[in-house]
């Protein structure tokens, strides 16, 4: 061996450092034992306004951030979440939200009824109160449809709440639900002389309501968390002003379309006043339209308990349309065991189950937008 010659070993091999760090790669995440727990009442913007400590002595709302692993995941007001870092709700802090805890229920829609892709709209939801006007604008049918299959796909109790009696006579509307077990609250707008409940939104004075209404709607929230759903301009966050003394923006109805003018952003939580522990009114914003792509047909047959009995006698895989042949369901109407508004609620079931998007972009351009 020369001078210059040495022993090489695996000492003398340079090993290029990873760009992507040394830190091994685990699918092990934290399990955050120390989250604590809070309710979300709004959603803005990426950034989630959760109460904590609810109803006790340290109650307080804590803004927080999602973590990346849950950016694929819907987190809605209703939902209980895991929260961790500076969780005092101090001004100017942040949390980090870690985890969704499991649903009770879950209402979703579609953005029409041929989209696979369901949106989430509010968890952990008791009941739904759907608000439409007699008039001004007009109550559709095929909306009170949708919402109260929608309702009962969740596990959700639903509750009509029909506003401006006064302008028309509902008799006719509730024809349509009289076999239907489900509470029915009718208000009308209270005048000066008759008394009633202000509610107030940022412009003011908005309305006067009809106390006994309110009343009547009070006593089927305690202890629940109820989502309002309606068109602009029924009365919707009105009434949710004057159940929890909020000031959420209201607005009218435009004179040349007859549609409601779309007035709330996001959807809200609010606690109800002088109410039991538990009590929640979650307001929902303006959704212009209601698909139930989500909701297997089946589902949608047992959203019409008038209708359903009237399948025994189809033939097998009837599939109850308006093309379908020897289907039980004409019978059952015709002999009057769906009553006087058989006809009309037949109609209905088989615009749902009919998936035909034509109707449903007809229908939406009827409803305008739902606020």
């Amino acid at each position: 061996m020369g001078r210059d010659a040495r022993s090489w070993d695996e000492s003398d091999v340079r090993i290029r450092p990873s760009k992507k760090g040394s830190r091994p790669r685990t699918k092990d995440r934290p399990s955050h034992d120390d989250a604590v727990i809070g309710r979300i009442i709004t959603v803005d913007r990426g950034r989630y306004r959760a109460i904590v400590g609810e109803d006790s002595a340290d109650e307080r709302i804590v803004i927080a951030a999602r973590a990346r692993e849950l950016r694929r995941n819907p987190v809605v007001p209703g939902d209980f979440v895991a929260l961790v870092g500076d969780v005092s709700g101090s001004p100017d802090t942040l949390a980090r939200l870690v985890r969704v805890e499991e649903r009770k229920t879950l209402l979703r829609r579609s953005a029409d009824d041929t989209d696979p892709i369901e949106r989430v709209v509010v968890a952990n939801a008791d009941q739904l109160v759907v608000v439409v006007a007699a008039a001004n604008p007009e109550p559709r049918t095929g909306f009170i449809d949708r919402a109260l299959v929608a309702a009962y796909d969740a596990g959700i109790e639903p509750l009509l709440l029909i506003t401006k009696a006064d302008v028309k006579d509902p008799a006719e509307l509730l024809a349509n639900y009289l076999s239907l077990d489900f509470p029915v609250i009718i208000s009308r707008t209270a005048d000066s002389e008759a008394g009633g409940i202000d509610a107030r939104s940022d412009d003011g004075l908005s309305a006067r309501l009809d106390k006994v209404a309110v009343s009547q709607l009070r006593s089927h929230l305690g202890g629940k968390v109820t989502v309002m759903l309606g068109h602009s301009g029924v009365g919707k966050s009105t009434m949710v002003n004057a159940l929890t003394g909020a000031e959420r923006a209201t607005g009218g109805v435009n004179a040349v379309t007859g549609r409601g003018r779309h007035t709330s952003s996001s959807a809200l939580a609010l606690k109800l006043d002088d109410a039991p522990s538990g009590s929640w009114i979650i307001d929902t914003p303006g959704i212009r339209s209601f698909g139930l792509a989500h909701v297997d047909p089946d589902r949608i047959l047992h959203s019409f308990p008038d209708l359903e009995p009237g399948t025994e006698t189809c033939d097998r895989g009837c599939k109850h349309g308006a093309t379908a042949t020897n289907c039980g369901l004409d019978a059952w109407v015709n002999d009057g065991h769906a009553g006087p508004s058989g006809v009309a609620r037949l109609a209905s079931l088989r615009r749902l189950l009919g998936a035909d998007p034509r109707l449903e972009a007809k229908e939406t351009k009827e409803l305008g937008t739902v606020n």
